[in-house]
């Protein structure tokens, strides 16, 4: 790919530029470079894309599983072959290294191949009654759906919004983050050449406040599929409300990895560490506070160190480069403002802590050790290369610290008692438990969290299901 992709607003199956539009300055984080300008879409742009969501809902709806599944099988294909093209496209929109972004491909099209399978697993069931009565259960799309995808996984997230709904029978209204455009409609792109008729899925971009109060206020869309922040996901939800839309929700964590003194700490570290640095720490299932046993703390923390120091640190397009910078300007100032008050609360600094170079958002890989409660790394999600290391003495103490906090997304734990692994697991307040791995996802599993995480689930078949209303059928 010699350049970057055009940009646009894709509306019942047409690409929208130009005009008298609003843009958004897409930049490269390796170096700050304008990569593009997006259009961003007014009002009558959203009522077109309703219009058409609405209008496009009523035939996909009755499709059938076979025309769904070689949809989303057909996508899948386009997405492996496309892989490369779209992997540079991610690395320079979000900065993530070019092997994170080719998994992160890989993954959209093996969900869509999931899904493409739970097209023909929709099944209802009968109910016995008398000889002259038939009562029957089935499952039905649940109407137009506006879905909000953040940036930090710019192909992986805009693929969880569409598959599913698509699989279920669904239209879409998706809103990627304006920071990551091309990666969103590069997915897109393959379900339309799969065959996706026009107006079943929609790409808009805008000012994402005036684009979600708009969405929201249509009675066109009977559900919201949204992904990031607490305080955003509060938002949204108190606009579905006010007409009842389903909500699934995908919300903030603080990733709390117990390390108990009988755990192998070798293999705790290498698989830890290069989970917290994976996508620059920019990843909502992020391990940050690292909880562990008093007699392996000293051992488990200068490991940490010694990985941080050592990690290669680049643009990611460099194959040599093992982190890339993180997606936007945003991100190293809150990790500075972050790593300032902790070490002012008496934490200490004992990797990183610092900004790397003079162009694009580099920041090094960060150590934070016995760092006080109160400290507001502490209680505030860091998004970012920042790992928190403190002492606890045991198992109840440990559990305590991990449960504290009101969010519930991931959790992980390294013991080799068998009996404690479930016990610890079953005590841990979180929707996704990691016992001696940091692998807690996969295409036909739920992803989702607890608390203030959020509530609903994504991929698996309760991805599906999120997607579908039950309706009882009655004859005489």
């Amino acid at each position: 790919m010699d350049r970057f992709p055009d940009l646009y607003l894709y509306i019942d199956g047409e690409r929208i530029a130009g005009g008298a539009r609003r843009t958004f300055p897409v930049v490269n984080p390796a170096n700050g470079d304008v990569l593009g300008e997006l259009p961003l879409a007014e009002a009558a742009d959203l009522d077109l894309a309703l219009d058409a969501a609405a209008r496009s809902y009523r035939e996909w709806r009755h499709s059938t599983p076979h025309l769904r599944a070689s949809v989303l099988n057909g996508a899948a294909r386009l997405l492996h072959e496309r892989a490369d093209t779209l992997a540079r496209v991610m690395t320079l929109e979000q900065g993530k290294t070019l092997a994170e972004a080719r998994i992160e491909v890989a993954m959209v099209a093996g969900l869509f191949a999931f899904y493409a399978g739970e097209c023909h697993r929709i099944y209802g069931r009968a109910l016995v009654r008398g000889p002259e009565q038939r009562s029957i259960v089935t499952h039905e799309p649940v109407g137009p759906v506006a879905a909000f995808a953040p940036w930090n996984f710019p192909a992986g997230n805009p693929g969880r919004k569409l598959g599913a709904p698509i699989a279920a029978g669904c239209s879409v209204i998706l809103k990627a983050a304006e920071e990551t455009p091309a990666s969103a409609l590069g997915v897109l792109q393959c379900l339309i050449d799969a065959g996706l008729p026009p107006g079943v899925a929609q790409a808009v971009f805008g000012v994402p406040d005036e684009v979600s109060r708009h969405l929201l206020a249509s009675p066109v869309i009977r559900k919201l599929s949204f992904t990031g922040s607490t305080t955003v996901g509060r938002h949204l939800i108190k606009l579905a409300a006010e007409d009842l839309k389903r909500t699934t929700m995908e919300l903030g964590g603080h990733g709390p990895v117990l390390v108990f003194d009988d755990a192998d700490v070798d293999r705790a570290l290498d698989t830890m560490a290069a989970s917290k640095w994976r996508n620059a720490g920019q990843v909502c299932v992020s391990p940050t506070r690292y909880i562990v046993q008093q007699d392996v703390f000293a051992r488990f923390r200068d490991g940490f160190v010694e990985r941080a120091r050592s990690l290669r640190v680049g643009d990611g397009l460099d194959p040599q480069s093992q982190m890339g910078p993180m997606a936007n300007a945003r991100r190293p100032e809150a990790m500075e403002r972050l790593i300032a008050d902790a070490v002012a609360r008496g934490g200490r600094l004992d990797a990183g802590g610092q900004r790397i170079g003079n162009q694009g958002f580099f920041f090094a890989p960060t150590v934070l050790s016995e760092v006080p409660t109160e400290a507001e790394v502490m209680n505030e999600e860091p998004f970012g290369p920042v790992a928190i290391i403190n002492p606890y003495r045991d198992e109840a103490e440990m559990l305590a610290e991990a449960n504290r906090l009101p969010y519930g997304l991931a959790a992980y734990l390294w013991t080799a008692d068998a009996t404690r692994q479930k016990r610890v697991a079953r005590e841990l307040e979180a929707g996704m438990v990691g016992v001696n791995t940091s692998m807690i996802g996969g295409a036909d599993s739920p992803f989702g969290g607890v608390k203030w995480s959020g509530h609903g689930s994504e991929d698996g078949p309760e991805g599906l299901q999120a997607c579908l209303i039950t309706k009882a059928v009655h004859e005489a």
